[in-house]
């Protein structure tokens, strides 16, 4: 087991307006769980200052940045580490701030307050500490690479149709644990589809979900250094129906958070999957 501290680096403005931010909204709740969180400024290196960055990136076992003013500086910073496919936690005083492209990845917005942001990202940092050990012990990273809806109205019925992309790559030097199952978890009346057939479901084990359905694995281990596979499924829901009293919309969002779990030869290994998608009508 890989006992090393996880290292957060932070992205930020260097203003003044964003010391307090740091110090107290970031810094000080990272200490509290273990996690070692430093911005560039703090560090002392005699490449230069963009060499280092790249380096303290590919080094990171989480990106924390702050989006607020879309400093570009930040955002090109932000760029390479979603390149990089390191775990992200965005964070901005103004929810304007984050582009559209970006909505679906994890982000914090705390309206310029250092305690919501310190209350929020320490429920951030306990999930990124749980995705970094199952990396490190399980071998097995897990990305939403892509989620995209639609919506099917249908006389009286608005039905919302979501599509997932989800990576599961090992870039580790040794094979993963056997996968033995997978399972996607689900708030509401949710229906799965792999190749059109409907995905098996039971009662949910985790509390705060209602169901959880089985998914069909594409392989049973990933092969040592950079070996892929990918889960692709939809779900389905009914959103609204008019001939209850609800209006039915041209467009609904759905947002919020799953929980993928892979069931190993060596424990299970969730992973939190979040999800903030606008299905929208296709006109014809």
């Amino acid at each position: 087991m890989d006992d090393r501290k996880p290292f957060a680096f932070v992205f930020m403005p260097f203003d003044a307006e964003f010391e307090d931010r740091y110090k107290f909204g970031i810094k000080e709740p990272a200490e509290a769980l273990d996690v070692i969180a430093e911005r560039v400024d703090e560090q002392i290196y005699s490449e230069g200052i963009l060499e280092r960055i790249y380096r303290q990136i590919d080094l990171a076992d989480l990106i924390i940045a702050d989006m607020t003013n879309q400093n570009p500086n930040v955002f090109y910073e932000v760029g390479y580490a979603h390149a990089k496919e390191k775990l992200c936690v965005l964070l901005t005083s103004k929810a304007e701030d984050i582009p559209f492209d970006l909505k679906h990845r994890r982000h914090v917005v705390y309206s310029g307050s250092i305690n919501i942001l310190k209350e929020r990202i320490t429920e951030e940092l306990k999930w990124a500490c749980g995705e970094i050990s199952n990396i490190r012990d399980g071998r097995i990273k897990v990305t939403l690479k892509a989620a995209s809806g639609e919506l099917e109205r249908s006389g009286y019925v608005a039905k919302g149709l979501v599509n997932f992309e989800i990576d599961l790559r090992n870039n580790s030097s040794a094979p993963s644990a056997e996968i033995e199952a997978a399972y996607f978890y689900s708030t509401g009346p949710w229906t799965l589809y792999q190749d059109d057939k409907v995905c098996s479901s039971t009662e949910s084990d985790i509390e705060s979900f209602n169901k959880r359905h089985f998914l069909s694995l594409p392989l049973r281990k990933l092969q040592r250094k950079n070996g892929w596979a990918q889960l692709r499924f939809r779900a389905e829901k009914i959103l609204a129906y008019a001939v209850k009293g609800q209006e039915i919309k041209n467009s609904y969002r759905i947002h919020g958070w799953s929980v993928l779990r892979l069931v190993t030869s060596e424990g299970d290994l969730d992973y939190q999957i979040p999800i903030d998608v606008t299905v929208d009508e296709i006109p014809f």
